[in-house]
C-alpha cells in the first residue's frame, strides 16, 4: 500500500492508520530528514525479523538505528550519557545524525545479543517524528538500498520504491522526494568521541 503525507501537515487519521499497521506486526518503508527507511515497531519481534529476512542479515549482525521523536526515550534503551555527549546530542537533534551511545538491558534481546551499543536517531522529519509519537516507543530502523547495481545507491523515490517493495512491506509512505545522503554517524560510546561515518549531518556540532 502507497500512502502519501504532507511533509508539513500529515494527516491524523493517516497517521493514525500507519500506527495501526506497525503495532499489528507490519513493517514499513518511511521518510527520514536523510534516506527512506525500512522499520518496524521496536516491540514487535516478528516485524524485526521479518526485516532482517527481507536485507538477508542476522538480528545479531544488524545494525539497526531506534529512531526517536526526542530524546525522552534515552534512559529506557541507553546507559546515562555523559554530560558532554548529550550536550552534542542536544545540539545537533532533531537532524541527519546517528549518535552510537551504550545498551541497556532493555534493547531487545534478538538484536543484542553481546552487542554493547545501540544506535539512536531523531530526524528533523515532521512525517516519522509524528508517527513515532503516536506509537508511544521508537522504530526499530534501516536505510533502504538499491542493490540491484554494482554501486549501492539510496532510494529517493518513493514511487520507484513501492514498485520494486509492495510485495514485500506492508505499506510505502510518500513523503516525497528523499535525500541520497545518508546520515553523520557519531560513536559516543567511548571515552573519545568518533566519527565513524561523515553524512549529511555537520561535524560543526563537535567544536
Amino acid at each position: 500500500m502507497l500512502i502519501r503525507l504532507n511533509n508539513s501537515n500529515p494527516d491524523s487519521k493517516t497517521v493514525s492508520q500507519i500506527v495501526n499497521c506497525l503495532k499489528n506486526g507490519g513493517i514499513i518503508i518511511y521518510p527520514t530528514d536523510t534516506v527512506y527507511a525500512l522499520g518496524c515497531d521496536i516491540t514487535q519481534t516478528k516485524a524485526i525479523e521479518r526485516i532482517c529476512k527481507l536485507k538477508n542479515i542476522k538480528p545479531e549482525k544488524s545494525k539497526f538505528a531506534f529512531v526517536c521523536s526526542d530524546l525522552s526515550h534515552l534512559s529506557e534503551f541507553t546507559k546515562p550519557i555523559p554530560n558532554h555527549v548529550f550536550r552534542v546530542m542536544k545540539k545537533s537533534l532533531p537532524g541527519p545524525y546517528t549518535f552510537i551511545l551504550e545498551a541497556n538491558s532493555n534493547v531487545p534481546k534478538m538484536i543484542k545479543q553481546d552487542r554493547k551499543t545501540v544506535g539512536i536517531r531523531v530526524p528533523d522529519n515532521i512525517i516519522c517524528r509524528e508517527i513515532i509519537n503516536a506509537l508511544g516507543n521508537p522504530i526499530v530502523s534501516t536505510s533502504l538500498i538499491d542493490s540491484s547495481d554494482d554501486i549501492l545507491e539510496y532510494f529517493s523515490d518513493p514511487e520507484v520504491i513501492f514498485q520494486q517493495y509492495e510485495n514485500v512491506v506492508d505499506m510505502v509512505i510518500d513523503g516525497g522526494h528523499g535525500n541520497i545522503h545518508a546520515s553523520t554517524v557519531i560513536d559516543c560510546s567511548k571515552r573519545e568521541i568518533e566519527v565513524i561515518r561523515e553524512g549529511l549531518g555537520s561535524l560543526d556540532v563537535l567544536e
